[in-house]
């Protein structure tokens, strides 16, 4: 999923081991991202990539191959009422507003030891003993948007997140870690990861008409230079894209593709729930 050039990876700062060298292919190689568990295995055999929730998930066994690459997703920068250690994080003091997006969602203080101790010693080593071959970081992207809000109350934010990141790599050689957005920690947080993906970069999901557009322009631009200048910094980083789409529109979807692969990255369309495997 990440580097697959092994001359590369000697070159960074955490190079790649173990396991994860072993599996490293040359891309583009096919990936989705599914959080629900119906889906038939052949259909998920498909792919080289795989993303799957942690919790709600096809079975594992049938997919873990060295050819194919599984990752745990994992909401660093939130918790969502539905986990099973959502009151615990609450009632520890460790969560903040509410995602106005995601409602039952509410984001956490990176910068609270607790939490940062309960990512690494409770959360990830739970996906990975499921068998994960690694963990999708999603919502640290929060960390720059806090900070943002309010520098004075969310000072200290960012490198949190960095700090965290960098932890994981360090207590997790050989597992497999990809990065949702988190542009704002991109330079700092790439020599620690293996793949970064850019959620949204063409195509989204405007929850206040329920309809799938074009991003801006001038932010879908931005996002590619973001993604694209991360890639030139760190050879070894792995760049995928997510974007969302109605699936019926078929000639809409192959644009996409067709957009993201020239933008040189590895893509795949999907509808917002991300509870059904759209084929391309």
């Amino acid at each position: 999923v990440s580097s697959w050039i092994a001359a590369a990876c000697c070159a960074v700062a955490a190079p790649l081991v173990g396991c994860r060298a072993e599996r490293m292919q040359p891309p583009p190689q096919p990936f989705a991202v599914y959080y629900a568990r119906t889906a038939p295995v052949e259909l998920l055999r498909r792919y080289k990539l795989l993303v799957l929730d942690n919790e709600n998930h096809a079975a594992l066994e049938p997919l873990l191959e060295p050819s194919r690459t599984v990752l745990g997703y994992l909401s660093v920068g939130e918790v969502g009422n539905h986990r099973s250690y959502f009151s615990a994080a609450r009632e520890e003091g460790l969560l903040l507003m509410e995602n106005e997006n995601w409602k039952g969602s509410f984001m956490a203080d990176l910068r609270r030891s607790a939490w940062r101790k309960r990512v690494i010693e409770e959360l990830v080593p739970s996906i990975l003993a499921q068998g994960f071959d690694g963990v999708f970081l999603d919502t640290l992207d929060n960390a720059g948007h806090l900070e943002r809000l309010d520098p004075v109350r969310f000072s200290g934010m960012k490198a949190a997140a960095v700090a965290l990141v960098r932890e994981l790599r360090e207590r997790f050689p050989e597992a497999v870690i990809m990065l949702n957005r988190g542009y704002d920690l991109l330079d700092e947080a790439a020599p620690h990861i293996d793949a970064v993906l850019g959620e949204s970069v063409y195509a989204s999901y405007d929850f206040g008409t329920k309809e799938y557009r074009p991003v801006p322009e001038p932010l879908y631009r931005q996002q590619v230079e973001i993604l694209a200048g991360a890639k030139r910094r760190a050879p070894h980083l792995a760049v995928y894209t997510l974007d969302y789409w109605n699936p019926e529109d078929r000639a809409g979807r192959r644009k996409i593709y067709e957009v993201q692969r020239g933008n040189g990255f590895v893509p795949y369309v999907a509808t917002i729930e991300l509870d059904r495997i759209i084929e391309e």
